[in-house]
């Protein structure tokens, strides 16, 4: 990056302390902040009746509250089998949360990848979610072993009082997944509503998916190459959905995956990726679009300043103010899930340089979310022997986010 580039981007650092928190929902009030924490952890493995938490998602509410959604996974770390979402609240930015509570069960079936968002419009706390057999892996739903029963599906929950309760989950696989594809995941991690142009109001969340191999091919559809990146949006507050913009290449260079978005100042959505073992050189892939996640301006590509981070799912992050920067959270070891850290970009996504890494611990999945006008704050997944052995909640200033 450039020296005017960073100085352009910093130049007004004063007027984004003071601006308000925007993660997806311009109207949302500053989380009502304590400020007397640097760190809490929501979510402890063996705890409240759960062998592992995992896959962590966080979004603040109109009325300031900051939720913390996670998987509670009753038998084992894997990724499938007897699986709840579950949430966790906070009236204070983060330092105490309320006691635990389940918003999806899985009743012996796997409900995870939480996907939230507020709607500017209602106020209500939409989420995606994702559903399968809990008998079934990700394997063989991957090489279309699996009825469609059985198989990947989409669902929708709301809440009308600041995530008190939510509405029982409603299928929309019908509407947001096509007839070929096999695997499924929203999200995971904060979704966004959208506060410029045309389609100011509208819902957006980033998703994957697995594709079968075309006619005649002897590939069994498990190869990496099949998956790609999509997203789905409402323009009525998450009544019914569309797909967007579909990631179809499946040539195996960039295999795009677990995605997350961010609107940029100028309107357009940033989208990034987890590139899952493509042969590019490099573990993130990016893109943009210009139309509201309807398509995308280009195909997703290597961001080159983020090689650092290894094959996992990583957050992004608008933070609100002119000229302030994006913000992107992943572990930063390229080998080993470890060592969470925070990059910041001034151009837009366009490069990236390391702002903080939070520790040295094992780590995986994050997500960030903006605490009103001076703090961060990043959910993510950490430990010491292994990276799920918490879901811990850190409260950053943005002074040491901004150079």
């Amino acid at each position: 990056m450039t020296s005017m580039s960073r100085m352009v981007a910093f130049a007004a650092t004063a007027g984004l302390l003071t601006a308000l928190a925007a993660t997806g929902h311009a109207a949302s009030a500053a989380p009502r902040d304590a400020g007397n924490c640097t760190s809490s952890v929501p979510y402890t493995a063996g705890r409240d009746g759960y062998d592992t938490y995992r896959i962590p998602a966080t979004v603040t509410t109109g009325a300031g509250t900051l939720l913390a959604f996670a998987e509670g996974r009753h038998s084992g770390a894997g990724d499938t089998g007897n699986i709840d979402v579950v949430l966790r609240r906070s009236f204070d930015g983060g330092c105490s949360w309320s006691p635990l509570r389940v918003v999806a069960s899985g009743d012996g079936d796997t409900r995870g990848n939480p996907a939230p968002v507020v709607d500017p419009k209602s106020g209500r706390i939409v989420l995606l979610t994702s559903y399968n057999s809990g008998a079934v892996t990700e394997a063989q739903i991957m090489r279309g072993e699996v009825t469609a029963e059985q198989s990947r599906r989409v669902f929708v929950q709301t809440s009308r009082d600041d995530g008190r309760h939510f509405t029982a989950p409603r299928d929309i696989t019908d509407e947001a997944k096509l007839p070929g594809w096999r695997w499924y995941a929203t999200g995971p991690g904060h979704a966004i509503a959208l506060r410029h142009g045309p389609h100011a109001g509208r819902l957006v969340v980033p998703a994957n998916h697995s594709a079968a191999p075309p006619a005649g091919s002897t590939d069994t559809g498990q190869e990496a190459r099949y998956y790609g990146a999509h997203a789905l949006y409402s323009d009525d507050g998450g009544r019914t959905w569309r797909l967007g913009f579909v990631d179809d290449s499946y040539d195996g260079t960039d295999n795009a995956n677990e995605s997350s978005v961010a609107e940029l100042p100028d309107g357009r959505l940033y989208f990034t990726s987890r590139d899952q073992n493509g042969t590019s050189t490099g573990n993130r892939l990016d893109s943009y679009s210009s139309d509201g996640a309807e398509t995308l301006d280009r195909p997703f590509a290597v961001q080159p300043d983020l090689n650092d981070v290894p094959v996992v799912q990583g957050s992004v992050l608008q933070l609100t103010g002119r000229f302030a920067p994006l913000l992107f959270s992943g572990p930063s070891v390229p080998t080993v899930r470890q060592s969470m850290a925070v990059w910041r970009s001034a151009t837009a996504g366009a490069d990236f340089d390391k702002a903080i890494t939070l520790s040295t611990r094992r780590a995986a999945y994050s997500d960030l979310v903006q605490l009103g006008a001076s703090r961060v704050g990043i959910l993510y997944e950490t430990g010491d022997a292994g990276p799920y052995e918490t879901i811990e909640f850190r409260r950053l200033p943005l002074s040491g986010l901004l150079g």
